[in-house]
């Protein structure tokens, strides 16, 4: 079992999202909590996924773990209303978590909206139905999470201002500034959002990723609201100041309380 004071659990779809997401999370603790540091980051919060072990819930088992866990109550209606895009799927996952043999005191849903604005109405719809004893941290990325590292590209060098300004003739945008307007779904494309990333940070020069997650580790959180509000960083960030942050200034914040010790 974990010693940190609070679990959080996080669905998403890949590690890269896993990391994306609770690494933007915990940088606004770091900012917002005053007796939170680096050095005890550990002993306030752990990131998990439903069961023990797993370092996040990915999308593509929550049907699968769900059948497995032989939970029910998944269909129906919100609200009245039939459910939008990642609606239901989102209902499972937050049934799993709360399944789980530690209740986390908060989950993260982070998504690609992958050019399909109707799952930030899903992802709400399960969360404005859900009245389970821990609250609901959405972030839905517009429409790549490549996107919300984009908003944090700043050039370290000449190379890397040669590249950018490169991919601004080539666009005829701003890929950091106007990220939002790139292709997420066209391979190969020329506006295609991971072409893009690639052509300004190389992955045969970043193999470990490390300058890709600078961007969102190290550009400051008024940067990247400044840059994201289009997509959907902006957003995100505010959302763990509104219902994460609280639960640790013994406030659970909007739409729902954690559970008691």
């Amino acid at each position: 079992m974990s010693d940190a004071a609070f679990e959080f659990g996080i669905v998403c779809e890949a590690p890269a999202d896993q990391k994306a997401a609770c690494g933007l999370a915990d940088r606004v603790l770091l900012e917002e909590v005053d007796w939170i540091t680096h050095k005890n980051l550990e002993d306030y919060r752990k990131w998990r996924g439903a069961t023990m072990g797993a370092d996040f819930l990915g999308w593509g088992s929550v049907g699968k773990e769900f059948q497995t866990a032989g939970l029910k109550g998944v269909f129906g209606r919100f609200d009245g209303r039939p459910g939008a895009p990642d609606a239901h799927a989102a209902r499972r996952a937050l049934l799993l978590m709360a399944a789980s043999a530690r209740c986390p005191d908060a989950v993260v849903l982070m998504r690609d909206s992958d050019a399909e604005p109707e799952r930030r109405i899903g992802l709400e719809q399960a969360r404005d139905e859900w009245k389970g004893p821990f609250p609901v941290i959405i972030g839905l990325a517009e429409a790549k999470r490549e996107c919300w590292v984009l908003n944090g590209f700043d050039p370290r060098n000449k190379e890397e201002e040669k590249r950018l300004d490169g991919e601004r003739q080539r666009l005829s945008l701003h890929p950091v500034l106007e990220a939002h307007l790139l292709d997420p779904s066209t391979r190969g494309s020329k506006k295609d959002v991971k072409r893009v990333l690639e052509a300004l940070i190389p992955k045969d020069e970043d193999p470990k990723r490390v300058r890709e997650c600078a961007c969102l580790e190290e550009t400051p959180l008024a940067t990247l609201s400044a840059r994201g509000v289009d997509t959907g960083l902006t957003a995100y960030i505010q959302e763990v100041r509104d219902r994460l942050v609280p639960i640790f200034k013994g406030n659970p914040g909007p739409a729902s309380g954690r559970h008691g010790s």
